[in-house]
């Protein structure tokens, strides 16, 4: 992304700005709220099905990273894990998803339909979004 890494960073730790910035996504609601560390219901849609999960969102600015650890639903345990990193080309904004199934069996069958179908798919949306959203800012367009 071709913005400052502080204003992507704070863009995205900014979870009441995404349904704003972000159009597959729904609401957000807090059930705490801290400065560094949230609970939060997310609800997304993903090619017209909704999709919501509760999930512990923790803001480290000293390492410049946001974590994510899933609370309830078929993505419970996941680890999201999103990371800035400078580039001479811009910021590298990565985010890792780590699901361990609690149904080991399960997750030959299930995996393919939650994480490609639907992880993959919001995240990507997600990231696409928010470039556009950190780069109209950090470049506005003067008459």
């Amino acid at each position: 992304m071709r913005a400052p890494r502080i204003s992507i960073f704070e863009t995205a730790a900014n979870l009441e700005l995404w349904p704003k910035i972000l159009p597959h996504y729904r609401y957000i609601r807090y059930l705490e709220r801290g400065s560094n560390r949230n609970v939060v219901v997310m609800a997304a849609m993903r090619s017209g099905i909704p999709i919501s999960w509760t999930s512990e969102q923790i803001i480290d600015r000293d390492k410049c990273e946001i974590h994510f650890r899933h609370l309830k639903a078929w993505t419970k345990g996941m680890h999201v894990a999103w990371k800035f990193t400078d580039m001479p080309e811009g910021v590298l904004v990565e985010i890792s998803h780590d699901l361990q199934f609690r149904v080991r069996a399960l997750g030959l069958i299930v995996d393919p339909i939650i994480g490609n179908f639907f992880i993959h798919d919001v995240a990507n949306k997600t990231l696409r979004c928010m470039k556009q959203y950190v780069e109209a800012r950090a470049n506005p367009v003067t008459a």
